[in-house]
C-alpha cells in the first residue's frame, strides 16, 4: 500500500508580479491615447479693453444672431430655420459688403454670435459649429482660388494668413442659459 500523504506540487508564483508589472509597463508604452482637441475659436475681447472702439464697430447688423432652444429648433436672425440652411445664411451675411441692410458691412468685423439653451443636444451643438467652420472654409477657399488660383490647404502660410485676415472667424458664443422650448 502507497502511502497517500502526497503533497501536491504547487507552481512557483514569485514571478508572477515582475510579469504583470512588465506587461503593463509595455501595453504604457505601445498604445496610443486619443486627446480631444476642441473646437478652436477665437474669443471675444476681455471687458477692460475699449468698449467704446468695439461698441463702434459692432452695429446691430453686424452681428449675425443664432439662437438654439431646447427642443434642438434653431432661430437665425428672428426667423426658425433649420441646421441645413445655417452655412448658406451665414455665407450670406458675411459676404454682403453692405449691400443689404440687414447684413454685415464687411467680412471683417461681421460677427456671429451664438447662445444656447442649456437644454440643447450636443448632437445638434456640434451639428451648428460644423456648418459655421464650413460656411468659412468654402468662402476663404472660394478667396484663394481667384486670388491663388488653389484652395486653402495648397496655400503657403502667408498666403493662408492673408485669406484669413481678410475673412477671419468671428464666433462668439454667450454661455447657455434656458432660451425655451421643451416644458
Amino acid at each position: 500500500m502507497r502511502n497517500k500523504s502526497r503533497e501536491t506540487p504547487e507552481v512557483n508564483g514569485s514571478s508572477t508580479a515582475d510579469i504583470a508589472f512588465l506587461l503593463l509597463i509595455f501595453f504604457l508604452m505601445v498604445t496610443t491615447i486619443e486627446t480631444n482637441e476642441g473646437i478652436p475659436r477665437k474669443l471675444p475681447p476681455l471687458p477692460e479693453q475699449d468698449k467704446e472702439i468695439v461698441e463702434s464697430k459692432l452695429h446691430k447688423r453686424n452681428v449675425f444672431e443664432i439662437r438654439v432652444n431646447s427642443s434642438d429648433q434653431l432661430l437665425v436672425e428672428g426667423e426658425y430655420t433649420k441646421v441645413g440652411n445655417l452655412r448658406k445664411l451665414t455665407k450670406e451675411f458675411i459676404l454682403n459688403y453692405g449691400r443689404k441692410e440687414n447684413l454685415s458691412d464687411n467680412p471683417q468685423i461681421a460677427v456671429v454670435s451664438l447662445k444656447n439653451d442649456r437644454g440643447t443636444s450636443y448632437l445638434t451643438y456640434i451639428n451648428i459649429q460644423n456648418e459655421l467652420a464650413a460656411a468659412y472654409r468654402e468662402i476663404r477657399d472660394t478667396e484663394a482660388r481667384a486670388k491663388f488660383g488653389e484652395v486653402m490647404d495648397e496655400l503657403t502660410e502667408a498666403q493662408q494668413e492673408e485669406i484669413k485676415d481678410k475673412f477671419p472667424m468671428k464666433v462668439s458664443e454667450a454661455e447657455p442659459e434656458d432660451i425655451g422650448g421643451k416644458k
